[in-house]
C-alpha cells in the first residue's frame, strides 16, 4: 500500500496517468487494501483530466512558489514556497531541518536503505517516507523481528506528522483532484496502521 501511495504522489508520467485514467491504479489500491486487516475506506484514485492538467495541478500544489510585490516603489517582493510542502520538516516547527533529516538518515542507514541522490530529495520527502514504510512492511513479511517495532516508531515519530500535515494543507486548497483523495487516504492509512501495530505489539509483550 505504501509503495503504491508513494508512486501515486508524483508528477505523473504517461504510465501513471494511463493507470489513473483507466482505473487500474484505483483497482490495484483496492486489491491491496483488501489483503490487509485495516479498516480503511479506499480513495478514488481516478481522473478524467488529461496528463498536462494533472501535471500542472501537481506543480501548482507542490512545486511552484508564489511571489507577492511588497513595495511597488522599489520592486521588493516576498517569495514563498509551494502551497503544500511535501517535506516533514515543514510541519515540525519544534524541530530543526537538520534534526529531522539526521534522524531519518540514521533510520534509513540502519536498515541499509540509501536515498537516490539524483532525485535531489531530502530524507524527509513524503515519497521517501512512504517508500521506507513500505520497505519495513516487506521486512516484517520476511519475518524480520525488528521491522514491526521499527515501523511503529517510524510512523509515530515521522510519517504520522507528515501525512497529517499534508492532508490538512490540501484541505485548504481548491481543485486538488486525486491528490486530495490520496492525501486523506494516506492520513487514514497511517493512523490505522499505527493503531494495528500498537495493538499487536503491546499484546505480545510479556
Amino acid at each position: 500500500m505504501y509503495a503504491l501511495a508513494a508512486r501515486a504522489l508524483t508528477e505523473p508520467d504517461e504510465r501513471l496517468h494511463e493507470a489513473l485514467e483507466s482505473g487500474a491504479l484505483d483497482r490495484e489500491c483496492r486489491r491491496l487494501l483488501d489483503r490487509t486487516t485495516l479498516d480503511v475506506e479506499p480513495p478514488d484514485l481516478t481522473t478524467d483530466d488529461d496528463r498536462e492538467t494533472v501535471c500542472a495541478r501537481f506543480n501548482d500544489l507542490f512545486v511552484l512558489g508564489h511571489t507577492t510585490v511588497e513595495d511597488r516603489t522599489d520592486g521588493s517582493i516576498d517569495a514563498e514556497g509551494p502551497s503544500v510542502s511535501l517535506y516533514e520538516s515543514g510541519y515540525r516547527p519544534e524541530a530543526s531541518w537538520n534534526d529531522v533529516n539526521l534522524d531519518l538518515a540514521r533510520a534509513y542507514d540502519y536498515f541499509g536503505v540509501e536515498v537516490d541522490e539524483q532525485r535531489r530529495e531530502n530524507h524527509d520527502h513524503y515519497r521517501l517516507e512512504l517508500e521506507f514504510a513500505g520497505y519495513l512492511c516487506r521486512r516484517e513479511a520476511a519475518v524480520d523481528p525488528d521491522a514491526a517495532r521499527a515501523r511503529l516508531d517510524f510512523l509515530d515519530r515521522h510519517l504520522a506528522v507528515l501525512s497529517e500535515g499534508v492532508a490538512d494543507a490540501l484541505d485548504g486548497e481548491p481543485g486538488t483532484g486525486y491528490y486530495g483523495e490520496l492525501a486523506d487516504f494516506c492520513r487514514r492509512l497511517v493512523a490505522a496502521d499505527t493503531d494495528d501495530l500498537a495493538d499487536r505489539l503491546e499484546g505480545s509483550d510479556p
